[in-house]
């Protein structure tokens, strides 16, 4: 997923023409789609390469149904930013938990895909504040957004979405399974030594192993990875720009 890109607009970042507007119509898409997540992958092992890694964001103003997204992109190895992007849109689908990806996708592809064009390649990883497989039709933001693009994904949440977890030890790189029933959905994982863990899920095109070392990598500072950080920033700027 490195390739270049051309000035033209990606058809990947492109948004499907018969996207829901009902709640009925999202449930549908989740699980009509959901069949086409890939778990596992090969991505750059974390600080090493020329690889590029892009955080995603989104905030709101609910008083003028405006949703503003935010696409940073980070050197892999230095986590310096190469390059960022912002989309401001109108809130075209409803707040219902467990749908949120149909509030948010079609501002983050337009972000996505004014961010590819800037960098002139696609990202090597995704990392979305939110949900990839740990979702209760295993189905969230990270997922979905890896299965319209094609590129890897990840969720680092910060908290479980209602499945449980042992606590994990107190060091940084601790972590347990987050289950719903007997199965792995994701782990909370510690990236900082005594401070609340994250909460992190396949997305597409990534192992479970692979996500978790991809957001120490990114949380060195932090308890946050700082893709989203710095993604969480720019969607708050852009959108008090659009308010003013």
């Amino acid at each position: 997923m490195n390739g270049t890109m051309t000035s033209a607009v990606d058809p990947r970042y492109e948004l499907p023409r018969d996207w829901p507007t009902t709640e009925a119509e999202a449930i549908a898409v989740q699980e009509r789609t959901r069949a086409s997540v890939v778990v596992g992958g090969e991505v750059p092992e974390p600080g090493t390469g020329t690889g590029v890694v892009v955080g995603v964001d989104v905030a709101y103003d609910d008083e003028r149904d405006l949703v503003a997204a935010a696409a940073v992109a980070l050197d892999a190895r230095g986590l310096d930013v190469v390059a960022e992007a912002t989309a401001v849109g109108r809130v075209t689908f409803p707040y219902v938990p467990g749908l949120l990806a149909f509030r948010e996708i079609p501002a983050v592809l337009d972000a996505l895909g004014d961010l590819g064009r800037r960098l002139g390649r696609h990202p090597d990883l995704v990392v979305c504040d939110g949900y990839g497989l740990a979702h209760p039709r295993r189905f969230g933001l990270a997922s979905h957004l890896g299965v319209l693009t094609g590129l890897p994904t990840i969720g680092v949440a910060k908290n479980p979405f209602g499945f449980r977890h042992a606590d994990p030890g107190p060091r940084r790189g601790d972590w347990s399974s987050l289950l719903d029933g007997d199965e792995e959905v994701g782990r909370a994982l510690r990236t900082r030594d005594a401070v609340k863990p994250l909460f992190v899920s396949v997305g597409h095109r990534v192992t479970i192993t692979d996500a978790c070392a991809y957001t120490l990598h990114l949380a060195r500072d932090f308890r946050q990875p700082e893709t989203t950080r710095r993604a969480d920033a720019l969607c708050r700027r852009a959108l008090k720009a659009a308010t003013l």
